[in-house]
Formats: C-alpha cells, structure tokens, sequence
C-alpha cells in the first residue's frame, strides 16, 4: 500500500490548545468540534497528541455517528481511573469517561501490564475486554465486525522500542508485534489516535521514527478499506 500516493491522506494542520500542562474545558471542547468537523465532510481522522486525555473529546464526537463503534486501544495502562490526582480527565482517566458516557459499544485493550485493583474494578463495572501481554498474541479478539477506532499509546511498547514516553513501562510489546496486531484488526476503521510520545523523553528521534512506522500502518489499513 502506497501511503504516499496522490490524495492518499491529507494534513488538516493542528489545533491552537492552551500551551499548558493544565487541561481546560475550552481545549476539549475545540478538540471534539475539529473531529466534529472533519466526521461531518465524511473524512476517518488519525489524531497525534498530546497526552491520552485527548481520546474523551475525539470520542464524543465519534460517538454521535458510530453508536455501534469498538474501540481497541493498545496501552501499558488501561486508563480507567474514576479520578487521578484530583483530576477525572486526566491521562489516567479517559477510558473511564468513554465508557461511563456510553460512547462505544465494546473496548478491547491490548498489552496491558499495570492493572491495579481499582482499575480491575472500573473493568469489570464497564465489561471491558482485557488482553494482557502474557496472554499475547491475541489476533482472534481483533476479528471485529462494525465501525473500529484504534488508540495507540507509545507505551504499549518496550521501552527498549520506544523510549521517548512519559510513563515507562518494560516488558512490552515490539514493534513487529505490534504491527502484527494492527494488521489483525478486521472491521472497518474509521479513525485513530497515536498518543503520548514524549520527545522531551526521545533518544535520537527514535520513538519519533517509530510513531511514524505506526502511523503509516494504520494509514496503510484505512486506506485499504
């Protein structure tokens, strides 16, 4: 698949957010009325952040178009915190939002390895569909009917793949493993997101190029469908 061909995808530029480390309401807000906008014209946006907070607003405005939609999030971390640090949309918290606002019908999270009691609670309270990475690979859980979103969090990865994360995490996936795993999903992917590459973190711009690896394949399956 040629992802540099003509017309193949398009840069919609980026959003002028708070340069904070704080989250506002207004910063959300812009972020669900640009995928907002970009749904309407019939476009499958891939977002870059950003930390996973990020993933509530994109979610919100997927929502009003794909009730039926799956998400599978690939994470070190399941992010299903009630609150974190005394924040409830913190980059701890989003799957917790989504699924308590009943913006997907089914969540699939791949390659966890930091579930605490808490979250295992907040799993079993929203029937999320949990994959460890002891019990990867897991490629018969991707065969999805319906409308699918992919978030993909750098620190699904090994450390040792991608460095340049805020929340390091060893004993994770490859890079190949994780293509695999991309290129199992089935269903038909009308968006993503790629979060959480810090490059204040980065080592000679190698998660960067990885991010970039990633971002292709998923391009590569969306434009193949």
């Amino acid at each position: 698949m040629d992802v540099g061909a003509a017309c193949a995808f398009a840069d919609v530029g980026d959003l002028r957010l708070n340069d904070s480390r704080e989250k506002s309401d207004e910063d959300f807000l812009q972020i669900e009325r640009a995928i907002d906008a970009l749904l309407e014209k019939g476009d499958r946006p891939i977002s870059l952040g950003g930390d996973h907070s990020v993933a509530y607003p994109i979610l919100k405005a997927f929502a009003k178009r794909y009730p039926e939609l799956t998400i599978v999030h690939f994470d070190a971390h399941p992010d299903l915190y009630d609150e974190f640090e005394g924040s409830r949309i913190s980059h701890a918290c989003p799957f917790a939002r989504i699924m308590e606002g009943r913006l997907a019908k089914r969540l699939v999270q791949i390659g966890i390895r930091t579930l605490n009691r808490h979250q295992r609670e907040q799993a079993e309270k929203f029937r999320v569909e949990i994959i460890p990475m002891s019990a990867l690979p897991a490629y018969e859980v991707l065969k999805i009917h319906g409308p699918v979103y992919i978030s993909f969090d750098m620190d699904v990865l090994d450390p040792a793949f991608a460095p340049g994360i805020s929340h390091r995490e060893p004993g994770g996936m490859s890079v190949r493993e994780a293509i695999a795993h991309l290129h199992a999903v089935e269903g038909n992917i009308v968006g993503a997101d790629i979060v959480e590459l810090n490059p204040e973190q980065d080592v000679s711009g190698m998660t960067a190029t990885v991010a970039a690896k990633i971002l292709k394949e998923i391009l590569g399956k969306m434009i193949a469908t």
